[in-house]
């Protein structure tokens, strides 16, 4: 009897240290577009004819204690449940520290939109995960009811992967932190299962991006050029196969002036366990293009954690 319970307890104690040994998914909240736009926090600019509204983040945190607040609930909430956070009012700090916001609307021909707000925040926090938020406030005489919309989405793909939505109860007087714990309590943990579910299957089964190939006019040669008896195009995929997890990848479209890679599956993290994007990925592939028999000038350049476009023929 008591060498059962011995194997039991350290059956127990094995999977706690695995547990504990498990990784979790590194995630951000913040405000959704929508909210940002109810409020007033947006910039409008025209993009070649094209009006384009974008969230002014830091203006928000700024002038809206609220928005303070209600993220800094769900942080609590999160943490709670033991899921690293990065927070976003940090996160921005650091973005105009680096004067990273300052670039945020260029481009070389000195119009158009390089990178969104989101884009910027992303590359900075290098989350995993970024869930927007949504609420409102009813008022119907003394009482008042909060509604509350939690969407989970890859940061990477920008893909659905959890929501969680819920109203109130009516109340006489209640702070905002208690109104948005009351909404979404009773969801919260089935919305967590759902991130560590996606974040297992990255793990096992690597993150999704987008990868693009192209080429410059200038260049001499194309896709269709040949190297030791193959053509760049079954060298550049043959790559591709050779280090994404499991080989899986699909190559959506190719001609002798582009490739296009689409569900592209990565490792999450780089034998120094640092956290591996799409410019990453890609950079390997640029090296190897420009080691002999190759020697072939590139220009990487990155949209996003997600999306990597590699130009061949120049730097």
């Amino acid at each position: 009897m008591m060498k059962n319970i011995l194997t039991i307890l350290l059956l127990l104690l094995a999977n706690v240290s695995w547990a504990t040994k498990a990784k979790k998914p590194t995630i951000m909240v913040v405000p959704s577009d929508v909210w940002c736009f109810q409020h007033g926090y947006t910039d409008t600019f025209d993009n070649q004819g094209t009006i384009i509204h974008l969230p002014n983040y830091k203006r928000a945190f700024q002038e809206n204690a609220e928005l303070i607040v209600a993220i800094s609930k769900i942080n609590g909430m999160m943490a709670e449940r033991s899921f690293p956070l990065k927070n976003m009012e940090s996160v921005i700090k650091s973005l105009e520290y680096e004067s990273a916001e300052d670039a945020i609307l260029t481009s070389k021909a000195g119009a158009g939109i390089a990178e969104t707000p989101i884009e910027k925040l992303k590359k900075v926090a290098k989350a995993d995960i970024i869930i927007q938020l949504t609420w409102k406030v009813d008022s119907t005489g003394p009482k008042s009811t909060l509604s509350c919309v939690l969407q989970g989405l890859d940061a990477y793909t920008d893909k659905q992967i959890a929501e969680a939505s819920g109203t109130g109860a009516s109340t006489f007087s209640a702070d905002l932190a208690t109104l948005i714990e009351e909404a979404i309590i009773s969801r919260i943990d089935i919305f967590n299962e759902s991130l560590q579910n996606h974040f297992d299957d990255m793990f096992e089964n690597g993150r999704e991006i987008v990868v693009r190939i192209k080429r410059f006019d200038s260049w001499s040669k194309d896709l269709d050029a040949t190297y030791n008896g193959d053509d760049l195009v079954t060298i550049i995929e043959d790559w591709i196969m050779n280090n994404t997890v499991n080989e899986v990848y699909n190559l959506t479209d190719f001609s002798y002036n582009s490739m296009f890679f689409e569900q592209v599956r990565i490792p999450l993290f780089d034998e120094k366990d640092h956290a591996i994007d799409a410019r990453k990925f890609l950079r390997n592939l640029q090296k190897h293009l420009a080691a002999p028999p190759y020697n072939i000038e590139s220009r990487l350049m990155a949209k996003g954690l997600g999306q990597a476009i590699l130009i061949l023929g120049a730097k």
